[in-house]
Parts: C-alpha cells; sequence; structure tokens
C-alpha cells in the first residue's frame, strides 16, 4: 500500500507572545498543526497553558498533551474541539474513560509512546485509537536529536493495527527527512527545524522537496 506522508509543523511555546508569533510564521505554509502542551510534571518543560491555545480556523489542529492525569484537561479539549488529542502512553491513569469521552464528540484520539515503552504493552490502548505517536526525541525539548531506532516500532504498531495513522515526533529535519519519508509513517512532526530558523515557509516546502514527490502531501 502506497501512504501519503504530511509534513507537520509542531509548535511549543513557553509564552503566549511565542505562541502567537510561531503559529503566525506558519500561517503561510501550513494547514496543520501540531501543539505540544506540557503540565510540567509529566515532561520537563513549561508551555503555555492549554486554556491559551488557539489556532487559525481553517487548521487541523493536533493536540499532544504530555500530562499526567490528562482527564484534568477534558474539559477544556473538549472545548477547543481539536482534529486529533494525542496521550502518552505512559499516563498514571487509565486512558480508556478520556478516549472514549472524546470519541463521543467526534474527536480523533492518538496514543504517544516513549523510546521506553514497548508498544505491545499498550495494545489495550493502540486497539481504541485512531493515531499512534512514536516519540523518538526529548519530551518538551524542541531540537534534540532522534533516536532513529525507535523506526522500528513503526511496523511492530502497524502490524497490530495496520489501518492507524503513524506519527513520528523527534529530530525531524534536512538529514532525517528522508528516512524517515521512506519509514512507513503517515505524519512526520517538525519542530525545531522550523521554530528555530528565519525563513521557516523556505524550510518547509525544502523538506517537504526531500521525499518522493508521488508519496508528499503538500
Amino acid at each position: 500500500m502506497i501512504r501519503t506522508v504530511t509534513v507537520v509543523p509542531a509548535v511549543l511555546a513557553e509564552s503566549k507572545k511565542d505562541y502567537r508569533k510561531q503559529i503566525e510564521e506558519i500561517n503561510h505554509f501550513a494547514r496543520r498543526v501540531h501543539i505540544d502542551v506540557s503540565d510540567g510534571a509529566f515532561a520537563p518543560a513549561t508551555t503555555i497553558d492549554i486554556s491559551n491555545v488557539w489556532w487559525p480556523k481553517e487548521w487541523k489542529a493536533d493536540i499532544h498533551l504530555m500530562a499526567a492525569y490528562p482527564s484534568k484537561d477534558l474539559e477544556v479539549i473538549l472545548k477547543l474541539k481539536p482534529s486529533l488529542c494525542i496521550l502518552h502512553a505512559e499516563a498514571s491513569e487509565d486512558l480508556l474513560p478520556v478516549f472514549a469521552t472524546l470519541k463521543k464528540e467526534d474527536i480523533r484520539t492518538g496514543l504517544a509512546i516513549l523510546p521506553s515503552t514497548y508498544p505491545g504493552l499498550v495494545k489495550q490502548y493502540i486497539d481504541v485509537v485512531d493515531h499512534v505517536l512514536i516519540f523518538a526525541g526529548q519530551l518538551g525539548v524542541q531540537g534534540s536529536p532522534a533516536d532513529m531506532m525507535q523506526m522500528e516500532k513503526i511496523a511492530i504498531v502497524r502490524s497490530m493495527k495496520p489501518e492507524l495513522e503513524i506519527g513520528w515526533d523527534g529530530g525531524a529535519n534536512m538529514l532525517t527527512m528522508r528516512a524517515l519519508a521512506h519509514a512507513d509513517l503517515d505524519v512526520i512532526n517538525v519542530g525545531s527545524a522550523l521554530s528555530k530558523v528565519d525563513n521557516p515557509t523556505e524550510v518547509y516546502h525544502a523538506l517537504v522537496a526531500e521525499i518522493d514527490k508521488n508519496g508528499v502531501v503538500i
């Protein structure tokens, strides 16, 4: 099966001012965005509070909630109505009720898997979600190198549920993009390669150009 690969800008901001700046910079080319939000405990990162998250109405937004107890933010998530909400397999509570509530509100569900987590151990979650995010960087930090060994999880997850949308988070840049694009992924999230450059639009199109044009969504 030939899959298309979508390059999605990732936003991780410490302040409302920085968040707006990143949104405005990627608005020239983005139609789908990956928004990282941390509770400040699960991930050693300070981001804007989820109550301050917003995006242009024409975009599809994926919220990646790095939280030990995501149910605490469920009410806000339901009001925001993202296209996709990604929770961590390593959270400190049962995610099945949270996923069920999201699905009732027509919000797609996603599961993020940290490098130390084997997919088979969280099969109960993979069975019910729409998206699995293979995390291969440093949680809550943009610019960390990719652990390319995490690519082995792609085939494992695909064999468990072939129809899943599988995403990648961590170290996507000009040096890794071609390998990732040919690894049976559906989504490649790109953080610092876009947020820490002066010309994100140009870099975005260069990243897309690294992928076989027959397998690219632009």
